[in-house]
């Protein structure tokens, strides 16, 4: 998918455990503006939405799989889908208009770090949030229950 990145990262081991590089300003030309921390019980999924503006650079830990739909309709690759398993950290990017959800697959608690490039609702919360949401779509190309 066009402006898609996803990549597996690459984890520098030593004997206290390991560290991974999300993102660095001489790899991508993206730059968050706020970072989250989120977990996800098992069996359970957040999304399906899209940002008009906003790009996010998800970083999973742990088992999950990855839904993303193109609906930016002067893509090359507009109405692609792809899945994803991630079973080490993963970093995906995804930029605005492509549709994204993800499902703990795992048996424990999945934690994802967002870096988005813009505030959310803006600066001081006070603007409409960025998002178009699709969970209750019967038109959205995501079988959830997989």
């Amino acid at each position: 998918m066009e402006g898609l990145l996803i990549k597996e990262l690459s984890l520098f081991k030593d004997n206290r455990g390991w560290l991974g590089e999300i993102i660095r300003e001489d790899e991508s030309e993206i730059k968050p503006v706020m970072s989250y921390l989120s977990m996800t019980y098992p069996g359970l999924v957040r999304g399906p939405h899209e940002h008009k503006e906003q790009t996010d650079v998800f970083c999973f830990i742990g088992r999950f799989r990855v839904y993303l739909w193109d609906n930016r309709k002067t893509s090359a690759t507009y109405q692609e889908s792809k899945t994803i398993d991630t079973d080490v950290p993963t970093v995906v990017i995804v930029p605005p208009g492509i549709v994204h959800a993800y499902k703990n697959i795992d048996r424990r608690e999945g934690v994802v770090i967002n870096l988005p490039d813009r505030l959310y609702r803006g600066r001081g919360k006070k603007e409409p949030v960025d998002e178009v949401r699709y969970e209750e779509d019967p038109s959205s190309p995501f079988r959830m229950d997989e």
